[in-house]
């Protein structure tokens, strides 16, 4: 028997692992099942999901514009809320879609740096939003006589510009430490969507510190904003209770109801993901439990703002009855 060995210098050896490592075509999305028979349900389900959030979402933000007494501070930060729910969902679903009736679970090594980079910014984004709106119920309802001088359109525009800074900068730095990684190929992600923790964990070189980045980022991004949720409500419990009459208290507080289920079921189901993901030894089910908060939060919010508010309903009414009023004289 005849063997050939070939001996080659050790940095040309070191150059045809590198590259063995670093040239990653595509990642291989896994999704909730592998049973053909599924995927026409789950097809059907995840666009039925989608349309309601793009529709429900959209009817919010064309009723503020359409609305003049709808201009207002806080509806102004719904319907920013409301437009970024959209691109929230918009950067997950569609791709899922498409690999579902396509029969396909491959996504670009690019197309996948690409949709973290706005699953990344958009989830930041909604996170600040909903405590920019938390201090506008702090200022409306401790601060009334002073509302319309410290709630300005300029303070407006400028918190919403802050949201969108801090969001891109999370964005890029979660990215550009992702880019510093090297990836075997074929690589196996257990989500419907290239989830910043499923990547990282799945790349070839050491990830300590994108685990030191991502945890700093989840307290300061997760637990900051929560924290001044938490203390803006406690300063608007606290005026509510000097309030002297029963219909006065009921009139403020039903004007944070709406902000209050929002909060409550976006914290509660990240809270639930990350809780699961933490106990579950199969990833499949972390991948069905975010569900909860990519898919499903955006949907209800709609519903959320709208069936509870007088103003918001009566203003989407409207808008449905014009809708209609020009398809019939068209």
């Amino acid at each position: 028997m005849i063997q050939v060995e070939l001996h080659l210098p050790g940095s040309d050896l070191q150059q045809i692992k590198l590259e063995n490592q670093t040239q990653l075509s595509e990642f291989l999305l896994l999704g909730f099942s592998e049973d053909p028979a599924l995927q026409p349900l789950i097809f059907a389900l995840f666009l039925s999901m989608y349309l309601f959030t793009v529709s429900g979402n959209l009817l919010i933000v064309l009723a503020v514009l359409s609305e003049p007494h709808l201009h207002t501070p806080m509806y102004f930060f719904l319907a920013n809320l409301s437009f970024s729910d959209i691109c929230f969902t918009s950067t997950t679903i569609p791709k899922m879609l498409v690999n579902i009736q396509t029969h396909s679970r491959g996504i670009s090594y690019t197309a996948c740096i690409i949709q973290m980079y706005f699953f990344i910014f958009f989830i930041g984004l909604e996170i600040l939003l909903l405590t920019v709106m938390a201090y506008d119920r702090f200022v409306a309802i401790c601060h009334p006589l002073h509302y319309t001088v410290i709630m300005n359109s300029r303070l407006c525009v400028k918190l919403v510009l802050l949201c969108c800074l801090i969001g891109v900068l999370n964005a890029l730095l979660q990215n550009l430490m992702v880019l510093r990684l090297r990836f075997c190929k074929h690589l196996e992600i257990p989500h419907f969507f290239c989830e910043l923790n499923q990547v990282v964990h799945r790349a070839c070189s050491d990830t300590f510190l994108n685990d030191l980045i991502m945890d700093f980022t989840a307290v300061l991004l997760g637990g900051g904003p929560l924290s001044g949720i938490l203390y803006s409500y406690s300063k608007i419990m606290s005026s509510i209770r000097a309030i002297s009459s029963a219909q006065g208290k009921y009139k403020a507080f039903s004007t944070c109801t709406s902000h209050l289920s929002a909060v409550s079921l976006f914290y509660g189901t990240s809270i639930g993901v990350y809780l699961s993901a933490s106990a579950a030894s199969n990833s499949a089910s972390t991948a069905t439990a975010s569900v909860m908060y990519t898919v499903v939060t955006p949907m209800l919010n709609p519903f959320i703002y709208s069936l509870r508010n007088t103003d918001m309903k009566k203003a989407i009414k409207r808008l449905l009855g014009g809708s209609r009023a020009r398809l019939v004289f068209s």
